[in-house]
């Protein structure tokens, strides 16, 4: 099968080229080994059933033998055997060679399970599944770190997707695996496949606790029910406890969804609060989010057909969608990150791209043609916000922001006569 590159592919290797070590993590299915494998020079699999129980005894003896190998040299799904990374770093102390090992992993370890964070040795980078210009769906017409740079330029792209294609890619989710597969039943499996796998076997595996996969089904769907909201914790408690007379305090909600967050699944986003109202109206709940829009549609039991005719419930998988792209194209930016605004006015911002640690775009994500003059107009008055503020506060001023972006499930890139960029998610790339 031919390799489609990765935004990850330039992060691993200019982190390969400055550190001894390199840690991908992030959900499993979503490439990490195949990506790293790319660049590494040799390769040990330490779920490998033929050698897992010599890999494991030596291990837990004299690590320092897998580690053997031309570099840099893959240690995939490396957490099996915690000793590895105390193993690598002093390694890597060692050798004083930058990109010698290259670790995978599905799930976050224990920081008990290691005696030093690896800080100067062993960097950690995190990846996710495809993003649409990574499986090759949207056009690349609209850049968005051209759209940084030149903030002013005049921007066009027609999108290949339509709204039933949007659709389906969410539903498909960003599994490289999915690319395989021949038909469209076929390509949706492994989202099914996935979420099963998370209640079955990995939500007791994470950490050796064993967790109950019925319960752990019910919270996931429950999550989605209230993906891109900014539901409390204790309103999604609620509606577990209301489904089929399920009982559930809050300490095992709570640890059920860290677990789900040590295996990258959930992956919430943060609220940005600059002071620009009251930090008494500024919400500050973080966003329901997963990992991939695909997830959510896998548990609420959704087909794309269902999702056809439920296009305002699509709205917030959309919006998911267009979460995951952004965090793909901008991971290679060390001092990027992505947030929300949203204050008790009704004023929000559906996502904050922060980029290069102080510019910064105000995105909507809106599916149809008909919301886009509500999402410019929440952009507009949230910048009209800005600059009055700037004008009474001259001390610590906020930075006004540098793009004003629709992102939609339409078919045209342009730009507003008030400056707001209209951009088909099926046209982005980085």
């Amino acid at each position: 099968m031919e390799y489609l590159e990765r935004v990850a592919d330039i992060e691993l290797k200019e982190r390969l080229e400055a550190i001894g070590a390199v840690y991908i993590k992030g959900p499993k299915w979503c490439g990490k080994s195949t990506t790293a494998g790319q660049q590494a020079k040799s390769t040990i699999f330490l779920q490998d059933p033929d050698k897992r129980a010599e890999y494991l005894a030596t291990g837990m003896t004299t690590p320092s033998v897998l580690l053997r190998g031309d570099t840099p040299r893959l240690i995939d799904e490396w957490q099996d055997i915690p000793l590895i990374w105390d193993a690598v770093r002093m390694e890597v102390d060692r050798r004083s060679l930058p990109g010698q090992f290259i670790l995978t992993g599905s799930n976050a370890v224990d920081s008990s399970e290691i005696m030093h964070t690896g800080t100067g040795r062993i960097t950690r980078m995190k990846m996710l599944p495809m993003s649409l210009w990574e499986s090759k769906e949207s056009t690349g017409e609209v850049s968005l770190q051209a759209l940084f740079d030149d903030p002013n330029q005049d921007i066009e792209g027609i999108s290949r997707m339509s709204i039933a294609d949007i659709i389906f890619a969410a539903c498909r989710g960003g599994w490289p695996a999915t690319l395989q597969a021949k038909t469209d039943v076929a390509k949706l499996l492994t989202a099914n496949d996935y979420v099963t796998s998370v209640c079955e076997y990995d939500i007791s595996n994470v950490d050796k606790v064993s967790r109950d996969p019925k319960l752990t089904r019910m919270i996931l769907r429950s999550y989605a029910r209230n993906i891109s909201t900014l539901a409390l914790k204790t309103s999604i408690l609620a509606d577990v406890t209301a489904s089929d007379n399920i009982e559930c305090s809050r300490g095992t909600f709570d640890d059920y969804i860290k677990a789900m967050e040590k295996l990258y699944v959930i992956d919430d986003l943060d609220a940005w609060c600059p002071a620009i109202r009251s930090k008494t109206v500024i919400r500050s709940t973080p966003k329901r989010c997963f990992c991939d829009p695909s997830v959510a549609v896998a548990a609420l039991e959704l087909s794309p057909e269902a999702l056809q005719m439920q296009l305002k419930t699509f709205g917030f998988i959309f919006e998911q969608l267009c979460i995951r792209d952004l965090r793909a194209f901008t991971q290679n930016n060390f001092y990027s990150h992505l947030s929300y605004y949203h204050d008790r006015y009704g004023l929000e911002a559906d996502i904050v791209l922060h980029m290069n640690a102080d510019k910064y775009a105000l995105i909507e994500c809106k599916l149809g043609s008909r919301e886009i003059d509500d999402g410019a107009k929440h952009l507009l008055e949230l910048k009209r916000l800005i600059i009055a503020h700037n004008q009474k506060e001259k001390q610590m001023p906020i930075r006004e922001p540098d793009v004003l972006m629709i992102l939609t499930g339409g078919q045209y890139a342009y730009r507003r006569p008030d400056g707001v960029c209209v951009v088909p998610i099926g046209c982005l790339k980085p």
